[in-house]
């Protein structure tokens, strides 16, 4: 069985720091049911990939703790608890969060992508389901019981890659997690020490896991006692954060400052464009000034998510009449796009070609052309101030640029003569005497 974990961002070859596993050897770690060994597969600045392959023995499974009844079973090929029991063996460094030679490199949030080749589950839905609010992409590709004779109908197998951008220590966390759950079978005895190890690995994101108590019982069991304590404890981590009212991530905070402005300009129907997962729709949906909320992106993959996360499925009718999906591109008039009191572009720009951005002016400002456009995107002048993000580095791999306050003030105040419309600029998050804020805001108005 391998794991595979790959990173495209340059210089990638800094996955050898964070696993603790130098790209140029091989790492052998004998384990009580086989072995396990780490090398690299691809190594360059561009793209590193590390596997972990993991070698179970079928005589070992039976012999001592009788960890299993049978010879012949399906644990030397499918990604399951053991694969677990490896991750935190040889990687054990990494799930703790340390990396004592590049400290910098622990929170900085990567493009990642994780491989697994087989993992056993009753369906694509329960992958999706613990995975995608983590906020993974997560393909689950069927396994045919036997290739040759496709009459036979697929196994209960999936190849599974898990797509993300976010830290090693989280990856391999929720890796450390999840796998027993998936398949929810543990090789070894639950006792309340699994209890300890739930609440250590699942720090800082299944407390508030929408899909917690099916996770804690897969985990433990369903044994009712452990579970019960284990939930009781993730239910107080939850209230104690409430309580001492943790500062909100810089983008909870754009984007409810965005609500913020659009409420306060009057406006009752608004597009939220390139609207990714949905939060900004979520924020606008919860507050009743607003009678008529649509979301547009590109991706279609987003608007699924969107769509999970919104619970439209879910919605009475009178909620489900106030909200409107849809792909499209700002590259091209839509006339879908037209008759909204304002439109919001939430670090949007950024993550287009520059001479597009023409494009995308005319179909907001001259066809769409709602009373009011709000725009965000990065202050290139704040990135010092984040320690993990190298000098010559973007903040996110798919930006094409990232503006000084003086270059977006430059382009709204073109923008707006050009299509008729008036502008302001305001700094948007904690402000810095010297660097501005971490983000810029633009509010056109008609």
């Amino acid at each position: 069985m391998i794991l595979s974990l790959t990173s495209k961002v340059r210089p990638a070859t800094d996955l050898g720091f964070l696993l603790h596993k130098n790209p140029a050897n091989t790492h052998r770690a004998e384990l009580s049911f086989g072995a396990a060994t780490v090398f690299y597969s691809e190594v360059s600045e561009e793209k590193c990939t590390a596997c972990l392959l993991l070698e179970i023995s079928p005589v070992e499974l039976v012999r001592g703790a009788r960890q299993l009844e049978d010879y012949v079973n399906d644990r030397p090929y499918v990604a399951s608890s053991y694969m677990s029991v490896a991750i935190g063996r040889v990687f054990g460094t990494a799930l703790a969060g340390n990396c004592a030679k590049r400290p910098e490199l622990v929170d900085l949030k990567m493009p990642l992508t994780a491989r697994l080749p087989v993992v056993r589950a009753r369906g694509p839905e329960l992958l999706t389901r613990i995975f995608e609010p983590l906020g993974y992409v997560v393909t689950a590709e069927p396994i045919p019981l036997d290739e040759t004779n496709p009459a036979w109908g697929l196994s209960p197998y999936f190849r599974l890659t898990l797509e993300t951008t976010a830290t090693v220590h989280d990856v391999l966390s929720h890796l450390y997690v999840l796998l027993p759950v998936i398949d929810e079978e543990k090789h070894y005895f639950i006792g309340a020490d699994e209890v300890a190890k739930l609440l250590r690995h699942g720090e800082g994101w299944l407390a508030t896991h929408p899909e917690r108590e099916l996770i804690v019982k897969r985990y433990l069991r369903r044994s009712a006692s452990l579970v019960s304590q284990a939930l009781e404890q993730f239910e107080g981590e939850s209230n104690t954060e409430k309580e001492l009212e943790r500062p909100i991530t810089l983008h909870t905070e754009r984007v409810s400052i965005v609500g913020e402005r659009l409420r306060a300009l009057g406006a009752k129907s608004v597009i939220d464009l390139g609207c990714g997962e949905g939060k900004l729709l979520r924020r606008l949906l919860a507050d009743r000034a607003f009678d008529r909320v649509a979301g547009m992106d590109v991706s279609h993959r987003s608007l699924e998510l969107a769509a999970e996360r919104l619970r439209l499925d879910r919605m009475n009718d009178r909620q489900r009449e106030r909200i409107q999906l849809f792909q499209g591109s700002l590259l091209y008039r839509d006339k879908r796009l037209e008759g909204f009191d304002a439109a919001a572009l939430v670090e949007v720009i950024e993550h287009m070609d520059v001479p597009r951005l023409a494009a995308m002016e005319r179909v907001v400002f001259e066809f769409a052309r709602p009373r009011h456009v709000l725009v965000t995107t990065p202050n290139k002048e704040y990135n010092v101030l984040f320690p993990a993000l190298p000098p010559d580095r973007m903040r996110h791999n798919d930006h094409r640029f990232e503006w000084t306050r003086a270059e977006f003030a430059t382009w709204a105040d073109r923008t707006a003569t050009r299509f008729g419309y008036r502008v302001t600029v305001e700094p948007l998050g904690p402000l810095h005497e010297t660097h501005g804020a971490p983000s810029q805001l633009a509010v056109f108005s008609l």
